[in-house]
């Protein structure tokens, strides 16, 4: 599956159009990095925690997305994009979101 931010696959040509898709999780903060993130707050530096919070829930709400794009019989995801929203005290949502497409 072909992943990609622009709105074409450069050297591709567009057969088909399936329409947006879509992918989502929902993550929770854990105590143990809230505590190691109250004292990276002191002293400065990468909250490492929630990176990795982070990058866990970019992958997980891409292959979500992409699961649906192969159901749908496409071979590649455009335009993809990435929001974020909080949706109760200590908890956010990462949503994943694109165009599915058939290229050559």
């Amino acid at each position: 599956m072909i992943v990609t931010n622009v709105n074409h696959v450069p050297g591709r040509k567009i057969l088909e159009h399936y329409g947006i898709v879509q992918g989502s999780t929902v993550r929770a903060k854990h105590v143990g990095r809230d505590i190691m993130a109250s004292f990276k707050n002191l002293v400065g530096g990468e909250l490492k925690g929630y990176t990795e919070l982070l990058q866990e829930a970019r992958e997980e709400a891409t292959q979500r997305m992409t699961t649906q794009a192969r159901q749908l019989g496409a071979n590649a995801v455009i335009n993809v994009r990435f929001a974020t929203s909080s949706v109760a005290q200590g908890a956010a949502e990462l949503f994943a979101y694109g165009t599915a497409v058939l290229v050559e």
